[in-house]
């Protein structure tokens, strides 16, 4: 399996056509972003996370992308209900594990709702999916404390021990599936510097999800896609808070040469 320019570009002209409906149960901090991602790539998000009605409004939707970034009692309720509905239906569910490692109640609820169902894909910086595996593992916050690469062997072991696709951020990102892991190499250091773009990374991994039945292939598209329009905002950009404009204007201008002449895919050897 290789990540090549034109199976990125059919996944974004799928989305394109079909609009796929992601809801997302995230974090107050990065809502605006995220639905202006994806609805900038083409999909249709919603954002609903009362228990009332999440169950619900996952029945209707393509895919689930479930962000534990401001938790709360109430809101874990929500998302193990909207994941058992997303099982029962049989949709792609996306999870963000922000922040674990940092507080014994966010390693606790990421382990309540892998249990939940096993998600489809779990994308998380390299400390985050550290913490998933070792129980004395310490981020800080939300930032990743420990480099991409180094989180590999942790990521396989996840990836083996809960059967989901894993995907780790950062210079380089590393997709790891059951017999092998992708590398994408495209983004701009001024990237971490906006809040919300590693969330924003989950959401668009949900959009790609919902049209391309293979989790490790959605999620190499996807991030292959945001690493790409970072680039192009970046040549733009006088700093973040322009950077954040111009990435979505640039998800949404996206064509097929600009993948197939900045696309940095390969294979961890």
């Amino acid at each position: 399996m290789t990540v090549t320019a034109e199976a990125v570009w059919q996944d974004i002209e799928q989305i394109r056509n079909q609009a796929p409906l992601v809801h997302n149960i995230t974090n107050y901090v990065v809502m605006n972003t995220t639905a202006n991602a994806l609805l900038a790539i083409g999909a249709s998000p919603v954002m609903a996370h009362a228990v009332e009605e999440v169950a619900e409004m996952t029945g209707i939707a393509s895919s689930l992308v479930v962000n534990i970034g401001t938790l709360s009692n109430p809101w874990v309720q929500a998302m193990a209900a909207a994941m058992k509905a997303a099982a029962e239906k049989q949709i792609p569910v996306i999870l963000d594990p922000v922040g674990v490692g940092a507080t014994a109640y966010r390693t606790q609820t990421a382990d309540t709702l892998m249990a939940v169902t096993a998600p489809a894909v779990i994308r998380g910086n390299a400390s985050e999916i550290i913490a998933l595996m070792v129980s004395d593992a310490q981020t800080k916050g939300v930032d990743a404390t420990a480099a991409a690469e180094s989180a590999v062997t942790a990521g396989q072991a996840l990836q083996s021990r809960v059967g989901s696709t894993v995907c780790i951020s950062g210079e380089t990102d590393y997709i790891i599936g059951s017999d092998k892991v992708l590398t994408i190499a495209n983004g701009h250091p001024l990237m971490p510097r906006v809040t919300g773009l590693g969330c924003t990374a989950s959401a668009l991994c949900g959009a790609f999800a919902a049209i391309n039945p293979s989790p490790v292939q959605a999620t190499a598209h996807a991030m292959a896609t945001m690493g790409i329009a970072g680039e192009m905002a970046a040549q733009t950009a006088d700093g973040p808070a322009t950077l954040q404009a111009a990435f979505l204007d640039s998800l949404y201008r996206l064509q097929k040469e600009d993948v197939v002449r900045r696309l940095q895919a390969g294979t961890l050897s």
